[in-house]
C-alpha cells in the first residue's frame, strides 16, 4: 500500500471518528464516495486547528494508529473507495464504509444469503443444509450471520462440502457471538471469510445485527429465508432485499406462518419455494443471468 493509500484510510477512520458536525456514517460514506477521496472530505469538513491543546492526540495521527494496531492483531481493513471492497454492497444505500475481514476476500465473490430462525425446527435446519449443499455444487458462496439455528446449518453444511462460506456478524471482529459458534467462528475465518463493519472490539447490540443484515443483503445475489417468525432479522433481510432489488426466496414454511411473507408474496423478484428444486430454481437463473451479464462486459472491454 502506498502512502496516499495510508492517508485516504486515516482521514475515512478519522471522519468515521470525529463525525464531524454530527454527520452519520452514511452520510460519512456518501461524501466520500462522491468526491473519491477521504483526504478531501476531511480537509473540507474539518478546519485545521491553529492551537491544539496540550496533549490532545491529532484525529490523523491517532486514527494512523489505530489502523496499525488492526493490522496488527491480523485484520484487513476494507474501505469503500478499495478495489477489493465487495462490488455488489457498494452499490446499495447502507454499505459500510469499512469492513474489518479475516480470510479471503473475493470482491466479485457470487454470494446467496441462507437465513433464518435461531429456534429452528429439525426440518428447517434440514432445508438449510440442503440449501447449503447445492449451493456448493453450484460454486456460489453461502452466507449467513454466524447465529444460531439456520445460519448454523448452513455454515456448517457448506463447509463440511468442501464450499466457501462468508460470515457477516453483528459485532467487532475480535469479538465471538455467540459464544457457542467459537470453533465455527475460527474455521469459517481460516477456510472462508469472516466480515464485521464495526469497530474491532463492538459488543453486540440489537440495532447491530439489523445493519448487519443490510449488508448482507447488498453483498449477495439472493436472500432465502428458510425458517423465520414476525419479529426476526430475517425478516428485515428479506425487506432490505426487495429494497435492493435482490431477489428473495421465501420457504413455504415462512409463508404459511408469518403475515410480512404472505405480504411479500406478488412483489417483483420474490420466489415462494415448496421443494428445494424450486430454490434451485431461483437459484439457476440467477447464475445465468449472471454469466450472460460477465460476458456481455468481457465482451465490450475487449471491444
Amino acid at each position: 500500500m502506498d502512502m496516499a493509500s495510508h492517508e485516504e484510510r486515516a482521514a475515512l477512520v478519522a471522519l468515521l471518528q470525529v463525525r464531524p458536525g454530527g454527520m452519520k456514517w452514511a452520510d460519512i460514506t456518501a461524501e466520500v464516495v462522491e468526491a473519491g477521496s477521504a483526504l478531501r472530505v476531511w480537509e473540507r469538513l474539518v478546519q485545521p486547528s491553529l492551537m491544539p491543546s496540550p496533549g490532545e492526540a491529532d484525529p490523523l495521527e491517532s486514527a494512523a494508529g489505530d489502523i496499525a494496531a488492526w493490522a496488527a492483531q491480523g485484520h484487513a481493513m476494507l474501505t469503500v473507495l478499495d478495489g477489493e471492497y465487495p462490488a455488489r454492497l457498494r452499490g446499495v444505500h447502507q454499505a459500510p464504509p469499512v469492513l474489518f475481514a479475516l480470510g479471503s476476500v473475493s470482491p466479485h465473490d457470487r454470494a446467496v444469503s441462507v437465513v433464518g430462525s435461531r429456534q429452528a425446527s429439525e426440518r428447517g435446519l434440514g432445508i438449510a443444509a440442503g440449501i447449503a449443499r447445492g449451493l456448493v455444487e453450484r460454486e456460489v458462496t453461502v452466507m449467513a450471520g454466524l447465529a444460531l439455528g439456520i445460519d448454523t446449518a448452513a455454515h456448517r453444511a457448506a463447509l463440511d462440502a468442501g464450499g466457501r462460506t462468508v460470515a457477516v456478524i453483528g459485532t467487532g471482529i475480535n469479538k465471538v457471538y455467540p459464544a457457542a459458534n467459537r470453533d465455527l467462528h475460527g474455521e469459517i475465518a481460516e477456510r472462508g471469510l469472516l466480515l464485521s463493519q464495526f469497530w474491532p472490539d463492538a459488543p453486540p447490540q440489537k440495532h447491530t445485527f439489523l445493519m448487519r443484515n443490510a449488508t448482507m443483503s447488498g453483498y449477495g445475489l439472493a436472500t432465502v429465508v428458510v425458517e423465520a417468525g414476525e419479529h426476526s432479522g430475517a425478516r428485515a433481510q428479506a425487506r432490505l432485499a426487495v429494497e435492493h432489488g435482490r431477489p428473495v426466496v421465501l420457504t413455504d414454511l415462512v409463508v404459511e406462518r408469518n403475515r410480512w411473507a404472505k405480504e411479500l408474496v406478488g412483489r417483483p423478484g420474490v420466489h415462494v419455494a415448496s421443494v428445494l428444486w424450486d430454490v434451485f430454481d431461483a437459484i439457476d437463473g440467477l447464475i445465468q443471468e449472471e454469466t450472460l451479464i460477465d460476458a456481455e462486459l468481457r465482451r465490450l472491454v475487449s471491444a
